[in-house]
């Protein structure tokens, strides 16, 4: 199942009722900082939790699940259809394009970042599964397990994304990065 596409699901419905996460915590009885997390695909929620929470939304669990196992053999997403995934705006200001999400059941996850002049993921963090990296425009600084690389235009790096990693642009323009997670986002 596509966990990125059920977090943005989850996302799409809080926000199409005009609920805030305080209203979407107090209605469910869940914690609002575990909500942040199911909809920033920091954190995989139990079947309990995505039971409240489409109660909460009031939907049902089998449209929240609807046609996120389908898996066409093509599926082909143009420039202008790329769909933008928030993720972590507290901690990243890192704008996440998905290449991909027509293909709703897959095993990866294709974005392009656009990492401003300046800015970046602010604290290095792990999730599940790998990734890859490859640099399209400019440069960044990918810190991994404490040590800092510098990464220019055509630099790439395929990595085990349990240990605790970053990009940043310490430049003064904004570069484009290939971004390709393996497994789970979180």
């Amino acid at each position: 199942m596509n966990l990125v596409e059920l977090a943005s699901r989850i996302k799409a419905a809080r926000l199409a009722r005009g609920y805030t996460l305080d209203r979407v915590a107090e209605i469910s009885g869940l914690g609002k900082g575990l909500l942040s997390k199911v909809e920033n695909f920091r954190v995989t929620p139990s079947l309990p939790t995505l039971a409240k929470l489409s109660e909460a939304l009031g939907m049902s669990l089998s449209e929240l699940f609807e046609g996120l196992d389908e898996k066409p053999k093509l599926s082909i997403v143009r420039k202008g259809e790329r769909k933008e995934v928030e993720r972590n705006r507290d901690q990243s200001d890192i704008d996440y394009l998905s290449l991909a999400h027509k293909r709703l059941d897959r095993s990866m996850d294709p974005f392009l970042l656009t990492v401003p002049a300046g800015g970046g993921r602010s604290e290095a963090m792990p999730h599940e599964g790998e990734e890859f990296l490859m640099v399209v425009k400019g440069a960044v600084a990918f810190e991994y397990d404490g040590e800092t690389h510098e990464m220019k235009e055509g630099d790439s790096a395929y990595f085990d994304a349990e240990v605790d990693h970053r990009v940043f642009n310490p430049g003064k323009r904004d570069a484009s990065v290939l971004c390709v997670f393996l497994g789970r986002p979180m």
